[in-house]
């Protein structure tokens, strides 16, 4: 469903998947396009000012479990359950390549912010840098212990940082694909990881309750972020930098200074775990998702 923030009224269903849509992205900047994952082995890509859908991209001999526009919005990635990412013409409807060399479930993927390269994280516990215009692997990340979570490069394309359910992140230069640093502290699987719109903070966020703030130039845990009674699933910073947002399975949301690590706001009101939350691009709006089946927009 399109729903008009400002309003909370529905403005478009978006219909034609035969299970569950479990990957969802707009093509910001721009905005008037959608993608969408679906366990039915497919990926749907909508008008987002019409509700029309414009492709069905067919491929996949498995679930989508995560997608992601490029900048430019010329390709959409997806990856698979079959242990593959695609990469596929927003323009034509077709496909460009398969990137082929994980063997187990791609569950992250990332594009760098000026579209060259894509990052892929797996249940088989490594990393994958591929070249988008070649479709050639150019770097295999390995030293995680176990399945990796997320995957995120960071703003000027020189690091990538990845979440693993061995309870450590870890950065990599991009470039030479060399671990530089292995962020550690969480005493469970590390869920999420995210740097901020500058790079220089990186969020982690865990299954023991508790999210992180670490610098990523010195890699030390600048702050720990406690208060939530059970496993955080998400975290993401606002744009602005100074807050970071964190969603768990305790039916809460809560906002944080970064610099503090002090508890600005508890978002309460959902009845079952949440499992997104998002800033607006403003960063004067929260949106989060539930599995009690509603979204709630926090002004």
């Amino acid at each position: 469903m399109i729903w008009d923030t400002a309003s909370g009224t529905e403005l478009h269903t978006l219909e034609g998947h035969r299970n569950v849509v479990y990957a969802i992205a707009f093509n910001n900047p721009y905005g008037d396009k959608i993608a969408t994952g679906s366990f039915d082995k497919t990926c749907k890509l909508w008008c987002a000012d019409s509700g029309k859908c414009f492709y069905t991209f067919r491929g996949h001999m498995a679930e989508i479990v995560c997608l992601a526009f490029n900048p430019q919005s010329t390709l959409v990635a997806t990856g698979s359950m079959d242990a593959t990412a695609k990469l596929w013409d927003v323009e034509t409807g077709e496909e460009v390549a398969t990137l082929t060399g994980h063997t187990a479930e791609v569950l992250s993927l990332c594009f760098n912010t000026v579209g060259s390269q894509l990052v892929t994280g797996s249940f088989d516990h490594t990393v994958v840098i591929w070249d988008v215009a070649s479709g050639r692997r150019v770097h295999t990340l390995i030293g995680h212990r176990g399945e990796i979570s997320n995957v995120q490069f960071n703003w000027d394309c020189s690091l990538i940082v990845t979440g693993s359910m061995d309870k450590t992140c870890k950065l990599w230069e991009a470039v030479s694909g060399k671990c530089v640093a292995t962020l550690v502290g969480h005493k469970e699987e590390v869920l999420d990881v995210c740097f901020d719109l500058s790079g220089q903070f990186i969020a982690t966020a865990s299954a023991d309750g508790t999210a992180r703030v670490f610098n990523a130039t010195t890699h030390e845990c600048l702050v720990t972020l406690e208060g939530h009674d059970g496993e955080i699933s998400k975290v993401c910073f606002s744009p602005q930098g100074s807050r970071v947002l964190t969603a768990s399975s305790d039916k809460t949301a809560r906002l944080w200074d970064v610099q503090s690590g002090v508890c600005l706001q508890v978002l309460e009101g959902h009845t079952d775990e949440i499992f997104s939350c998002v800033f607006n691009y403003e960063g004067d709006t929260i949106i989060t998702g539930s599995k009690d089946n509603t979204c709630r927009i926090w002004y």
